[in-house]
């Protein structure tokens, strides 16, 4: 692509682990313990175990990293945010919500008073500039997928004032933009600057500013004294550890000498062992999947018949009590069962494992082998034995690349050639309606599209015209109906679709830690949490 946002830029803001930039050291203050023994002891630091990797994007406008979108949420503002739990919009940099969600021009005045982490005051020139970044076809950042259809263009209209101009009406704005976290223009407007916040650097409005960046390791945190908004820190200090192996991650909130007070990510098998040390152990079920992505390029692969059969071949119940020990469910539909919008899908892929060879010998295949490529994310790990030898039961011969993420997405990013890849993915992260959920992965010159070669197909196109269709539809009820039509659509190809959805699981000690709630999507918000 001859935009800014390449395919490398992938790596920085996908699960993909990436290259951090040496001017991380910069702006992080020099390096900081990555925890000690005793460090649960001290009542004015918060220990955290995220159990994803902490080495890639920390750019708001490009990353998808579990662990730097939930650090993010602590450093940065948008005009709104939204509850972690309820997804509910409130004030953050601005003083109030819109007053008429159907309004097609929204104005915002900005916090009085609201200052960046170095001193200087949030102004509209910083929001105007974040928006160009979000908007800027050129640059065409992740969440601008999120924003162009409806956003035309913000306006600054006095110091501590902006407009939002609509091309449509669109209700659902106002969740969206907790998405669009408002950045220091006389920091990321430099040259230079918006690699750096690729690497790590981090200058925002927030509770907490990072006081240290150490990638594979740890990242700081320390309440910033200038912070005048809704949801103060209540810890002086945080550390936030990332511990991709489960039984390291388990070890470090585990028995009475714990070093850290909460984990995210935790393995089911260990649910148990874990109450029974008096750690509160909940879950949160939402869009959290293991999904397969075809190479429609490549044969058989292009053919749909082959691409459910293999999808019918599944024994998800299988995968579910063996691997996932109970915490999924079998996807019914692209958005989970629990979503408001989930309707049961025209096709879905109980096991049956009859119909799958029925189909691949509709489709001429015989002797089929694949090679599954997959990420090596601790429960979907454990779900690819299931997926093979379901394959093999129908006479698929299977063979299993499980690697490190950052390897995985490389092969892709240089295009090298593949068949099928299993990922994990929960665009959660981002909010929770359906077109937001759906132009994650579903959108024209998107790079999920792009990797599975299906973005230029007419199949393709007839989705996207009925996306669109979807998106301007005002009226709720209406475009319920025209996103459950093309939900269908999505499930019949199964280009990319999940196979699972499944529960994420928080751990916490209640002795040390309050207010903690756990989420649906991966990180942790600990914006209301107090070390007791």
């Amino acid at each position: 692509m001859s935009s800014e946002f390449s395919r490398r830029d992938f790596l920085r803001y996908t699960s993909a682990s990436a290259l951090v930039v040496a001017s991380v050291a910069a702006c992080s203050g020099g390096p900081a313990s990555t925890g000690s023994v005793g460090a649960g002891s001290d009542k004015d630091l918060i220990t955290a175990v995220i159990g994803y990797g902490n080495d890639q994007s920390w750019d708001p406008t490009q990353t998808a990293s579990a662990f730097a979108m939930a650090g993010i949420t602590h450093i940065y503002e948008g005009l709104l945010d939204t509850d972690p739990i309820t997804r509910e919009p409130y004030p953050a940099l601005a003083t109030a919500l819109p007053a008429d969600l159907n309004a097609t021009s929204w104005t915002f005045t900005l916090r009085e008073g609201a200052t960046w982490h170095d001193g200087q005051p949030v102004t509209a020139d910083d929001v105007v500039f974040t928006f160009e970044r979000v908007l800027d076809p050129a640059a065409n950042v992740l969440v601008g997928n999120f924003f162009k259809a409806w956003l035309k263009e913000v306006k600054k209209t006095g110091e501590r004032s902006v407009e939002l101009v609509f091309n449509f009406p669109f209700p659902d704005a106002a969740p969206r933009l907790t998405i669009a976290k408002i950045m220091p223009k006389h920091v990321f407007g430099a040259a230079g600057g918006w690699d750096a916040a690729k690497g790590g650097k981090a200058v925002g409005s927030g509770p907490y500013k990072m006081t240290a960046h150490n990638p594979k390791s740890n990242t700081a945190f320390e309440a910033f004294a200038g912070y005048n908004g809704p949801r103060p820190a209540t810890a002086k200090r945080m550390n936030w550890l990332t511990i991709v192996d489960a039984a390291a991650r388990v070890a470090k909130i585990s028995g009475g000498g714990a070093e850290a007070q909460i984990a995210d990510n935790i393995p089911y098998a260990n649910i148990d062992r874990l109450k029974q040390q008096g750690l509160n152990v909940e879950g949160g079920k939402g869009m959290n999947h293991l999904f397969l992505m075809f190479n429609t390029a490549a044969k058989p692969f292009d053919d749909v018949r082959v691409r459910q059969a293999l999808h019918y071949a599944i024994d998800r119940k299988k995968m579910i009590d063996v691997a996932l020990k109970g915490h999924g469910t079998p996807s019914s539909s692209f958005l989970n069962e629990g979503h408001p919008d989930h309707k049961r899908a025209a096709v879905v892929y109980d096991h049956d494992p009859d119909k799958a060879k029925a189909l691949l010998k509709e489709a001429g295949v015989t002797n089929l082998t694949v090679n599954l490529m997959a990420v090596n994310v601790s429960w979907l790990a454990d779900c690819l034995p299931t997926i093979a030898a379901s394959w093999e039961a129908i006479g698929v011969k299977t063979t299993l690349e499980p690697q490190d993420t950052a390897a995985l997405f490389a092969k892709m990013d240089q295009m090298q050639d593949y068949q099928v890849v299993a990922a994990a993915s929960n665009p959660n992260q981002f909010g929770m309606d359906a077109d937001l959920i759906l132009h994650y992965n579903y959108v024209p010159d998107g790079l999920w599209m792009k990797y599975s070669h299906w973005e230029a197909s007419k199949d393709a196109k007839d989705l996207f015209r009925m996306m669109d269709e979807a998106t301007r539809e005002p009226d709720k009820a209406r475009k319920t109906t025209l996103v459950q039509k093309y939900l269908d659509v999505i499930a019949e190809q199964a280009v990319l679709y999940p196979v699972v959805h499944t529960e994420l699981m928080t751990a916490w000690d209640p002795k040390k830690l309050s207010g903690v709630r756990a989420q649906a999507y991966p990180g942790i918000n600990l914006l209301q949490a107090k070390r007791t």
